[in-house]
């Protein structure tokens, strides 16, 4: 899809290798990892909790020009969804080409979107209902 996934946390690469090497769940992962062990790149993102040494979950896509595009973040014990992050992905990717609304029901390229105009204030759910098109 023309990205490159990059995770990083706090923990040092020997964790990494650690989750990577026991946890089941990441054993088959292939993106780069990366360690911010001294919590600075965490900082810069506002998701560090000086008191613990711990990040919040957080979750950027940043385009190559290096704007901000889409940005979630976690508490500490909430997992993240891929499915629903691919979802975000793909939409942060068609509105960076298109002016249109990408709605909480869509998945991919030819699902319904909603073009933002005057005519489309307070009418969004009725657009829902009409194939993008407000009453």
């Amino acid at each position: 899809m023309g990205a490159e996934l990059i995770t990083v946390s706090c923990d040092t690469h020997f964790t990494h290798l650690a989750w990577h090497t026991v946890e089941k769940e990441l054993r088959d992962v292939k993106f780069k990892m990366g360690s911010d062990k001294t919590g600075e790149l965490a900082r810069s993102f506002g998701v560090y909790i000086e008191d613990a040494g711990l990040a919040l979950r957080g979750t950027y896509l940043i385009a190559p020009d290096g704007k901000l595009l889409f940005s979630e973040v976690n508490f500490l014990n909430v997992g993240r969804n891929i499915d629903e992050l691919m979802r975000k992905f793909k939409a942060a990717l068609y509105v960076s080409k298109k002016d249109e609304g990408i709605p909480s029901g869509w998945n991919e390229e030819g699902d319904l979107t909603l073009k933002p105009s005057a005519k489309m204030v307070g009418k969004v759910h009725e657009a829902l209902a009409n194939d993008g098109n407000p009453a």
